[in-house]
């Protein structure tokens, strides 16, 4: 959580399908502080944690007051329950805006995928590419219909450029399909689960889409593959050596031998604990590095990765 949080007062609450919610919230002693599309809050919860939303600009929002769509997960550990529970009138704490999925600047045009509720970064992307006059298209996709959030407010912004595509009939999203044709400089925004994201991304390489103009987001980090294991890291300043047990993170195992470490999500999605790999072979578990940057095991984000040698070596 950042030094000077926001105290955030639920103005309203509205059912968006069976298993979203929309919610607005006026800021507490002040007034909302400005962001972009692609930004997102970190809301605390009860239990000390905390989780990410992205903000949204929905047409006709108040004033002076910041908007996020909630999914009640089924697996949920306790973040989107406490946030589908909150009433007009209760008061979160949450961060300043922080954006690591922003529009490309210029001209070029852009088409955004989104599925379920990753349409919430989207929708706010397609009224600033609106308002800026930038060519767009949006590719929305669910399971079946009634269960795809905010559809009366991307109309609204979105009107001919908005395709509804669902798994359960023949408008099922062909990503290839609407990928065809766009200009080789177009910019890719996807956001959903990541199986999507995948999907997305090598179907805009195929159809020749340039890898960094190719943008994600994605909050869950990666599920391990295989059990956790105890393993070491060694300082390369220093030639200290800290054993990392199977349940505890770098950076736990860090401060616990008394190291200071700077890092902010814990989640693998900000990229401040981002260090350098001299040696050994990470457990790329982040949402943040590129393919490439993976597969170079040159840096990693010691958050969330573990390792898949019995030592890393890392500058620090």
């Amino acid at each position: 959580m950042d030094a000077h949080p926001l105290k955030l007062k639920v103005q309203s609450v509205a059912a968006e399908t069976p298993y979203i919610r929309s919610l607005v919230f006026g800021v507490e002693g002040g007034s909302a502080p400005q962001w972009q599309a692609g930004a997102h809050i970190r809301v605390s919860l009860p239990n000390g944690g905390d989780r990410p939303y992205s903000l949204m600009a929905l047409p006709d929002l108040p004033a002076g007051t910041l908007a996020l769509g909630v999914l009640r997960e089924q697996q949920s550990t306790g973040g989107s329950q406490f946030m589908h529970a909150l009433k007009v009138g209760d008061v979160v704490t949450a961060t300043s805006p922080i954006n690591n999925f922003c529009l490309h600047e210029g001209r070029t045009p852009a088409l955004l995928f989104a599925g379920g509720i990753g349409i919430t970064p989207i929708l706010s992307m397609a009224a600033e590419l609106k308002e800026q006059g930038i060519s767009y298209r949006v590719h929305y996709a669910g399971r079946t219909e009634g269960l795809l959030a905010f559809l009366p407010q991307l109309r609204a912004i979105c009107a001919d450029v908005l395709r509804i595509h669902y798994d359960s009939d023949a408008s099922r999203l062909d990503i290839a399909a609407a990928l065809k044709g766009a200009p080789a400089a177009s910019h890719v925004y996807v956001c959903g689960p990541a199986g999507m994201i995948e999907a997305v991304k090598a179907g805009a390489l195929a159809a020749g889409i340039v890898a960094d103009h190719i943008h994600y987001e994605l909050f869950k980090a990666e599920q391990p593959s295989s059990p956790d294991k105890p393993f070491e890291v060694e300082l390369r300043s220093t030639g200290q050596v800290v054993t990392v047990a199977a349940g505890q993170s770098i950076i736990q195992a860090l401060e616990a031998a008394g190291l200071d470490v700077l890092y902010d999500c814990q989640r693998g999605d900000c990229g401040i604990c981002q260090c350098g790999v001299i040696a050994g072979v990470p457990d790329h578990r982040d949402v943040i590095l590129s393919d490439d940057e993976k597969a170079s095991n040159k840096v990693m984000q010691i958050c969330v990765s573990r390792a898949k040698s019995q030592r890393l070596v890392l500058d620090l």
